[in-house]
């Protein structure tokens, strides 16, 4: 576990000149110089939102400008290795003040820096606001609600731009579904779950992906989160269970990772509407 900072003292840290608020913080990245090109992992206790320029991608993405956005949440780690310093804008958030509009965001809760890469307009809109935001925190006795209003319309244009992120990257992301699929139904014929119940972690974690990140793009090309897909996988295996095996309705609830039979029994009537005693007699 990497040391815990807040705004001020992440700052110092890193190199960055900055005043003691920990309310909020703007900073221009093409002024910092001296900002530390390397760091063991650190956690945060504030929200990061920073749009980075001049980048080079290895493979290059087709129609994407040289520009991405990530955001850090508070409980993140963070640890990097860069060859110079880059060009851009972060701002810097106490984790009070956004945490009542964070949660509207799916995004937010992404914690495996899964990068925004934006197409040029994009990068216009985002840029043109975090320079207003700047110049704004660079005034003398500046509006902490105009910077937070800011943010916010940063945030909204950020969940716009993910969508058409996971759309773009259609051909990419319909083979994480396609995964998805195989890795459920690898989940119990191969028995990795060990009389467990499968979860999203685990399947997002095979996808090398955020859990929330992950769950927005299964819904994004399935129309169900990924928890639907589980369930519906499970009732499917329950069934078959119940009609050509001789288990007992416990032996398949254990079998299926259920720590009770009751638990299973109301699962089992709360989705197909009738009890698996019913199913099987039927």
């Amino acid at each position: 576990m990497g040391k815990k900072y807040n705004i001020p003292a992440f700052l110092k840290y890193i190199n960055v000149k900055a005043s003691s608020n920990d309310s909020i913080q703007v900073i221009h990245y093409d002024q910092q110089k001296e900002i530390l090109l390397k760091s063991d992992p650190v956690e945060l206790d504030f929200y990061l939102i920073a749009i980075k320029n001049n980048i080079e991608v290895q493979p290059p993405i087709a129609e994407m400008s040289a520009s991405y956005l990530f955001l850090d949440r508070p409980g993140n780690l963070m640890e990097w290795d860069l060859s110079g310093p880059f060009m851009g804008y972060g701002i810097f958030i106490n984790e009070k003040i956004l945490k009542k509009y964070a949660k509207d965001y799916s995004f937010t809760g992404y914690n495996r820096h899964e990068a925004l890469f934006l197409t040029d307009r994009e990068s216009r809109i985002l840029s043109d606001l975090f320079i207003k935001a700047y110049d704004e925190f660079c005034q003398d006795g500046f509006s902490e609600d105009v910077l937070v209003s800011y943010t916010m319309l940063i945030l909204s244009y950020t969940q716009n731009f993910y969508e058409r992120q996971f759309q773009s990257r259609s051909k990419i992301y319909n083979q994480v579904v396609a995964d998805f699929y195989k890795e459920l139904d690898r989940y119990y014929s191969a028995q990795d779950g060990e009389n467990k119940m499968p979860t999203v972690a685990y399947f997002a974690e095979k996808g090398n992906l955020s859990v929330n990140y992950f769950g927005d793009l299964i819904k994004h090309f399935t129309g169900k989160s990924p928890l639907e897909h589980i369930h519906q996988y499970i009732i499917q295996i329950a069934k078959e269970k119940l009609r050509q095996t001789n288990l007992t309705i416990n032996e398949i609830a254990y079998d299926l990772g259920f720590d009770y039979p009751t638990y299973f029994t109301r699962f089992f009537r709360t989705k197909t509407g009738i009890s698996p005693k019913i199913y099987r007699n039927q």
